[in-house]
Formats: C-alpha cells, structure tokens, sequence
C-alpha cells in the first residue's frame, strides 16, 4: 500500500503562486508515474500533470502549460507542483496521485493506482 499526503493549498490572488507538496509513504519503493488532478465544483476531475519515475519526463495539460512545473525528489518520496500565474478558473481541489510497478515507459494515462485525499486551492479574481 502507498499513502499520499497533500500540502500547501491555500487561498491566493489571481496573479499569485502557490506551492502544492505530496508526500508519500509505505510502500515508496514501487512507485512509478506520479500526478496531479483536480476537481473543481461541479465540474468533473480532471488531469493536471505528471511525472516519470526518474522526475526526467513531464506532461501538463494545455490549460496549466507554462504556468506550472512537477518536480520530484526520491530520496524524500515528495513531489511537487509549483503553480504561477494563477487564474480563478483553478480553484479546485488538487489531488495526488500514483502508479506503482516496474514499467520504464511513461505512461501518464489513467487509471492510478493511489489517490490522496486533496487538497483546496482558491484564487480569487
């Protein structure tokens, strides 16, 4: 089993930044592809961004490209999403998730094997 962990949601200004941290535990040694979605009221979850085992490869969704960057450290199980240029239409909550095994290709697609339990971002225009 994995546990997943979030962080560092908030209330922010449109314009602002905000840091999202995930920390996982249990059972680290077989986690593969990592990401974030979120879900926003009345709207469905959608994918946000993910990264490869290695932290080398990242995919974003269009509306947060060049705006938000995934980053990971394995030696701490934590990942990261660093979030610039916030827009109202991101306020939602923020989930991580995970894929375990021992696959070396990146495959971002669902399904994930591990949710956390989120996390709210807010940014008021």
């Amino acid at each position: 089993q994995v546990q997943l962990v979030e962080s560092g949601g908030g209330l922010v200004q449109a314009g602002g930044s905000l840091r999202l941290s995930c920390a996982a535990s249990g059972r680290t040694f077989s986690l593969n592809v990592m990401g974030w979605f979120r879900q926003a009221p009345r709207k469905e979850r959608e994918f946000v961004a993910a990264i490869s085992r290695s932290g080398t490869n990242t995919y974003y969704a269009d509306s947060v490209k060049g705006r938000f960057t995934f980053s990971r450290d394995n030696a701490k199980n934590m990942v990261y999403l660093q979030m610039n240029s916030l827009k109202p239409e991101d306020t939602a909550v923020y989930y991580c998730v995970a894929k375990v095994g021992n696959s070396g290709s990146f495959d971002y697609r669902p399904p994930y094997d591990y949710w956390g339990q989120g996390t709210q971002v807010t940014v008021s225009s």
